[in-house]
């Protein structure tokens, strides 16, 4: 394989970009049209979402890991080297996003011409607000028999203060209008501000992990060049490394002499463990120390999940694949756990539920294991106000995550709740049934705006329990799929939690434990017993299953027991015969019930502690 030389590319002639929108509105549609002008890959008609390479994308369709490619372009005469990065759209992965835009100077902003603006769009276009990039704004799907341009021209200049002038409308499908793009990409976004002659500066935004070669770290210079037999440093972990290769991607890895500043490319430096590529981390060369970059605010987890071996003896292989999987991902946070049902496992932080989704399937699918994954819960904080307390936690602040730590009501001057702001963006005839789930939600309405005559922007402020599990999906029905939403992090507020308990017998069983809002605890009380009710085996003797507040029973399902038909032998006879019979069966269950405990099978704790899809 031939090296580049990346030498006859000067800063002047380089810009770096991002491709940022919703979900579906042809992102990676408009990546794959770029690709192909520039003569990156061959022009087929099989270049769907090249771009998109993990299984789990491909089965989506949906961009999950931001992926990043180098395109060669001349335009009047010069040469241009543009550095292309796809990143994800759902709400989710807007991790992915601001780290993307880290390695730009501009972005392209993609708006469907059939949806219009949509709730992701809105948050994406902040993000690069704030990181103070170029904006261009595309106008995708003009093909499309309902597309409606000029609509969607007024909302970008009613939200985004964009002149309608410098939209640009394309089809990305059909390759309209897309050189158009690439030449507004050499005019409007400025080149990096970096020098060859500093030194040796480099972020770190992304990286991956091969079996054969280590980590590979993808990196955007930021002054300098880096060649094969460098000697660098990790500012993070002040390891000392010697590269083995750099290069290109063009999305394949395309090695090269050196890269220079200003470049985007990929770097192999014989690192063995995935922990030693931080993302936001910055490289520079060895005896010339340079001030790191800012890198990046770790991602605040939002749903937390426990994760179990089915089986306890792959603790260990279970535990090397997180390991690589949390490396390509590090916006998953890892915490070791162990229930008392499920054994020893990990209680994963993770930005949502379509995050902790694809993460599941990806490790079915990359590593082959299959885990259970019980039912996600957000991080709680209590006030305590007994001295003891206190002196014991070493602080008067503390965060629950188990529902087995939760403090008592005595000893807790408040509970706090996590919460967050949500933005919905709806066609207005779906407003009444909208606000009516929200309220159901215990949300609060904080603002209401019309976008134009036919599309509002709600915002909410919402308990994040009430939306980790299927906020979402009641939205999308509510709306036929219109509606969109996106939510960012608003601190905690005081909330009235309470503990409860599952009773069987009249015994706690500490594994089903849950905290939750008092306002709920009767409807999440019942959900539970009934859960239960179908997961455990009928036993000779009558079970009651119960939920408790404290004291105070608030749910009850009872469980049948097995029983012998004592009167068979009966035939004719006296009906204090079968009176007698019956009787003595009955004290007998009675006598069974007061000495039998009930052994809950640890299928039963699954299918109970499990995420319900069909629920």
């Amino acid at each position: 394989q031939e090296k580049l030389d990346m030498s006859t590319y000067p800063v002047e002639s380089i810009r770096n970009f991002s491709i940022i929108a919703h979900v579906d509105h042809g992102k990676s549609t408009l990546a794959d049209r770029l690709l192909e002008i520039t003569g990156t890959i061959a022009k087929t008609g099989r270049n769907k979402q090249v771009l998109d390479k993990l299984q789990v994308e491909r089965e989506r369709g949906i961009t999950v890991k931001a992926q990043s490619a180098s395109l060669f372009y001349s335009h009047g005469g010069v040469n241009y080297l543009l550095n292309l990065i796809d990143t994800p759209g759902h709400v989710d992965f807007s991790y992915e996003v601001s780290r993307s835009l880290s390695a730009c100077q501009g972005v392209i902003l993609v708006v469907d011409a059939n949806e219009g603006i949509q709730a992701q769009t809105v948050a994406n276009f902040y993000l690069a607000f704030e990181a103070q990039l170029a904006i261009i704004p595309v106008i995708n799907k003009i093909d499309l028999k309902n597309a409606d341009p000029e609509r969607v021209e007024k909302q970008i200049e009613k939200l985004f203060d964009i002149p309608i002038d410098e939209c640009v409308r394309i089809s990305a499908k059909q390759g309209t209008n897309v050189e158009k793009v690439l030449q507004k990409v050499i005019e409007k976004i400025p080149p990096p501000h970096c020098n060859t002659a500093d030194p040796l500066k480099a972020l770190v935004f992304d990286s991956t992990f091969d079996h054969y070669r280590g980590v590979i770290a993808n990196i955007a210079l930021f002054g300098g060049e880096i060649q094969k037999g460098y000697k660098i440093v990790s500012a993070h972990t002040k390891k000392r490394y010697e590269v083995n290769e750099v290069g290109i991607l063009t999305p394949n890895e395309q090695p090269t002499h050196k890269l220079y500043a200003g470049q985007v490319g990929y770097l192999i430096a014989g690192m063995k463990e995935v922990t030693e590529a931080q993302i936001g981390d910055t490289l520079f060369l060895y005896k010339q120390p340079v001030e790191p970059l800012p890198g990046f605010k770790s991602a605040k987890p939002m749903v937390f999940a426990g994760m179990y071996p089915v089986d306890q003896t792959e603790y260990n292989n279970l535990k090397s694949a997180l390991e690589r999987l949390t490396l390509n991902d590090s916006s998953v946070t890892v915490h070791r756990d162990s229930s008392l049902a499920l054994g020893a496992g990990w209680r994963l932080g993770f930005l949502g539920l379509l995050h902790m989704e694809v993460f599941n399937q990806r490790l079915e699918q990359e590593y082959n294991m299959s885990v259970i994954l019980t039912v996600p819960t957000v991080p709680y904080k209590a006030i305590l106000s007994s001295a003891k307390l206190i002196k014991e936690y070493g602080k008067a602040e503390i965060t629950i995550i188990n529902p087995a730590q939760f403090p008592d009501k005595l000893s807790v001057s408040e509970y706090l709740e996590p919460t967050v702001l949500g933005t919905i963006v709806t066609p207005h005839e779906y407003i009444g049934k909208i606000i009516a789930l929200c309220q159901d939600r215990r949300a609060v309405q904080k603002d209401m705006l019309y976008i134009d005559e036919r599309r509002v922007m709600l915002k909410y402020l919402f308990p994040l329990n009430e939306i980790v599990v299927d906020f979402y999906d009641a939205l999308k029905s509510l709306s036929s799929g219109y509606a969109s939403f996106d939510y960012e992090d608003a601190g905690y507020q005081t909330a009235d939690l309470i503990k409860m308990d599952i009773l069987l017998n009249g015994n706690p069983v500490e594994e089903l434990a849950t905290i939750t809002h008092n306002d709920k605890a009767y409807a999440t009380g019942k959900f539970l017993c009934e859960r239960l009710k179908d997961a455990i085996p009928r036993q000779l003797f009558e079970i009651a299953i119960q939920a408790a507040i404290g004291k105070k029973i608030i749910a009850r399902e009872t469980l049948k027991a097995y029983r012998k038909n004592v009167v068979a032998k009966c035939y004719g006879g006296d009906i204090t015969r079968r009176m007698k019979l019956l009787k003595r069966q009955a004290e007998g269950k009675k006598l069974m019930r007061k000495i039998g405990n009930v052994e809950v099978p640890r299928d039963a704790f699954i299918r109970v502690l499990k995420r319900q899809p069909d629920k």
